[in-house]
């Protein structure tokens, strides 16, 4: 697997059922730090809101993800979420449903339909994107050699994450998996350029 699906830009949606609001934010998000600024965030927007159910999933393996109900019966608004995020083949993605109660119980199985419809709508409403997996590497080289080294990367749809410029330069960069070979033959067969 060379490329992931993920959304760069932010969607909303609102799903109404028996006088509840729902309403769900998707945004792109790849670092499970984030989740308390952004569950905040929406806290201090919807005062009056009961539940602030999530769900995301992060990394290239699809092993990092999370759920949570957030005090609504167990299994019947993170999962949810987190079907609709699945079901779309997404990654680096995290969708909140904020819920305000409109009075009326909705069950279990009318818990699940409203969190996953929510879900469903915000990220409709937004373009998914495919990018590149990316392996980190790091180049150490003369600054005189900076203009041929850029333009390998350039070529190569390589990124640079960082770079450092003292007595010579130091390049951190990510390059798209599909061409790492290639990027990193070329950038060894040139003098002064160390790759680690």
């Amino acid at each position: 697997m060379s490329h992931y699906n993920t959304i760069e830009l932010e969607g909303f949606a609102e799903y109404k059922e028996l006088g509840s609001r729902f309403l769900a934010y998707s945004f792109p998000f790849n670092e499970a730090t984030d989740l308390k600024i952004t569950i905040q965030k929406l806290k201090k927007e919807h005062l009056k809101a009961v539940h602030f159910c999530f769900a995301y999933r992060i990394g290239n393996d699809g092993n990092k993800f999370r759920s949570s109900d957030d005090g609504e019966p167990s299994g019947s608004a993170g999962k949810p979420i987190l079907w609709q995020i699945d079901s779309k083949g997404l990654t680096d993605v995290i969708v909140v449903v904020v819920r305000y109660f409109g009075g009326t119980l909705l069950g279990v199985p009318g818990l699940i339909n409203a969190y996953k419809s929510s879900a469903a709508m915000a990220l409709q409403v937004i373009p998914t994107i495919r990018k590149p997996i990316l392996q980190k590497a790091t180049l150490q080289f003369d600054y005189t050699r900076k203009q041929e080294v850029n333009a390998i990367l350039k070529q190569h749809s390589c990124i640079i994450i960082s770079q450092e410029n003292v007595l010579f330069s130091i390049y951190h960069i990510g390059i798209p998996l599909d061409k790492k070979e290639e990027v990193l033959y070329k950038l060894k067969n040139l003098n002064s350029v160390e790759v680690y």
